[in-house]
């Protein structure tokens, strides 16, 4: 480990050191993304010390050659927990002695006063964990996504995904997020989510705060994720079973049913996308994704070109 250390300093004129930061950046066979990533988050104008834990993931691990200013630190560890994104980032989180822990995608990057907004609307209002606005980067086009104007609660994320909160822009009290919610579930198939699971659990403490500027781009370009369709439908159906409220809201409970029959359809699993699409009508008639799974299935239109759209729009399924 690399330790470039100075005084602690304070984010206001209250005498208590601004509180420290671990940040997670998860990696697999992208050294210059990550180097991107790393960068931005040391570069933060942030009082408090910041540690960044790289964790290699099947991949060997490389120290990334980036500049290590005053009161940062770098650790480069290596996945030895479930293969994946989830167990990447409990292998950061395990390690991590600080007051906060968040993360980063290794090809996402935190904009300038990310950390410093987050830190103070937390300690302006309280609360164990907060979000940003983004901007959504894809083949050329910029989407900013300002974060929702009230704290975010459980019932909310049961209704929507509240897609301006992710993984790399999340910030969560360690001691809750180890000691109280737990760590992210490992057994997500393909990791696929783990952030929505953990903000579902989060919320059921207490609203989520978000700074409605977008800190953090987010790049949807050569996503692991990508067209790896069963194993997205496949996770979606695990988060239905793990969180059983979705009962409780049949907009939001047809919402998924929807995204699930639509991966399927776009796998080519026809028979089991028209299922899937049924259910999500009988809970929502006006669910649009339960449609798009019967047009894709139906190979009236490609399940490709339909995601490819909504994303340099900004937007996914």
């Amino acid at each position: 480990m690399q330790h470039c250390t100075e005084g602690a300093k304070t984010l206001n004129s209250s005498s208590a050191p601004a509180p420290s930061v671990t940040v997670v950046v998860a990696t697999r066979d992208r050294p210059e993304l990550l180097r991107r990533a790393v960068t931005a988050v040391l570069g933060q104008d942030y009082p408090g010390e910041i540690h960044v834990a790289v964790v290699f993931d099947q991949s060997e691990p490389v120290r990334p050659d980036v500049a290590c200013p005053a009161g940062r630190s770098l650790d480069v560890l290596v996945n030895e927990r479930t293969p994946g994104l989830a167990g990447a980032r409990n292998t950061g989180i395990t390690a991590a002695l600080t007051d906060y822990v968040a993360f980063c995608d290794d090809d996402d990057e935190w904009l300038p006063g990310k950390l410093r907004a987050q830190v103070e609307l937390l300690a302006a209002e309280g609360g164990v964990a907060a979000g940003t606005g983004i901007e959504i980067r894809c083949r050329g086009t910029v989407s900013p996504r300002p974060g929702p104007e009230r704290p975010v609660t459980h019932r909310d994320l049961l209704r929507d995904r509240v897609f301006t909160l992710n993984g790399s822009n999340l910030l969560v009290d360690r001691a809750v997020l180890t000691e109280v919610v737990g760590l992210v579930d490992e057994d997500l198939p393909g990791s696929y989510a783990e952030d929505y699971d953990l903000l579902l659990r989060l919320a059921k403490l207490e609203p989520i705060r978000c700074v409605r500027r977008p800190l953090v781009a987010i790049n949807w370009q050569g996503s692991f994720f990508a067209r790896r369709f069963p194993m997205i439908a496949d996770a979606l159906t695990h988060l239905l079973r793990k969180h059983p409220e979705f009962a409780t809201e049949p907009a939001g409970l047809a919402r998924i049913e929807g995204q699930v029959a639509f991966y399927r359809a776009a796998a080519g699993q026809h028979g089991e996308a028209v299922r899937w699409a049924r259910r999500s009508l009988r809970h929502n008639p006006r669910e649009p994704r339960a449609y798009l799974a019967l047009l894709v299935a139906s190979r009236l239109i490609s399940g490709r070109r339909v995601l490819a759209l909504l994303n340099t729009r900004g937007r996914g399924i």
